[in-house]
């Protein structure tokens, strides 16, 4: 009888429910301290598929205003501070978004700052140049054309774009240059993050500079959890 009891007892107590984690951007370490917030977010750190979500800062809370599905490199995600130059990998972390470019014009009511692409545009990635991690506009001495990106030359996926700040402030040589957010190619990308058309043109009518958007590129777990960041 005692022992009928306790499990008519126990079955009288309410389950415990898992707390929800609540929204991706409320779980990050930091966010940039702007109230404007970009989530890249891989399952894990093979994959070469994702989400990136765009996110408003309201009265204390993150909420999503918007999302797609994101590319990532053709090698998945690694740990930004040791990423190696060449590798097919999205580096991941918390960066800023310098400006944004493209070789079509700006999209209608867009307050970014945009820089339109030339013939003469190039991104050096040589590793001996004093521009390295730099748009140039006709190539230095310098910098290597076997060593860059012809921005024109890619008109599809830089169609529109936003520059990834990293690697950028004081850049490391080897680490990696040219990493952006731009428009899908035909696969996965060498390293930046890519969305459909239409998704890029959204976040580019919404991120403002007042407002200091940030992405954070990470992995839903592990070492390069985006939540770490």
């Amino acid at each position: 009888m005692r022992t009928a009891a306790l499990l008519i007892a126990s079955l009288l107590v309410p389950l415990a429910v898992p707390a929800h984690p609540g929204p991706l951007a409320e779980r990050l370490a930091y966010a940039g301290g702007g109230s404007q917030l970009l989530t890249a977010e891989a399952p894990s750190a093979g994959a070469t598929t994702g989400t990136l979500t765009w996110w408003d800062r309201r009265r204390g809370h993150w909420v999503a205003v918007g999302s797609a599905p994101a590319r990532f490199g053709a090698k998945g995600l690694v740990e930004g501070d040791s990423r190696v130059q060449g590798t097919d990998t999205t580096p991941t972390g918390l960066f800023p978004l310098p400006y944004a470019f493209g070789v079509a014009p700006a999209p209608h009511g867009m307050h970014y700052p945009y820089r339109r692409a030339t013939d003469q545009s190039w991104w050096c990635q040589d590793n001996e140049s004093r521009r390295y991690n730099r748009w140039v506009e006709g190539l230095p001495r310098d910098c290597r054309a076997s060593e860059s990106e012809h921005l024109t030359a890619y008109a599809s996926q830089y169609a529109r774009a936003l520059v990834i700040g990293f690697n950028y402030g004081r850049p490391v040589r080897g680490r990696g240059a040219g990493i952006f957010l731009h428009v899908n190619g035909r696969g996965a990308t060498a390293g930046c993050v890519s969305v459909p058309a239409e998704a890029m043109d959204r976040v580019l009518r919404w991120v403002k500079p007042v407002r200091r958007p940030h992405i954070a590129i990470g992995t839903a777990s592990g070492p390069t959890a985006i939540t770490r960041y």
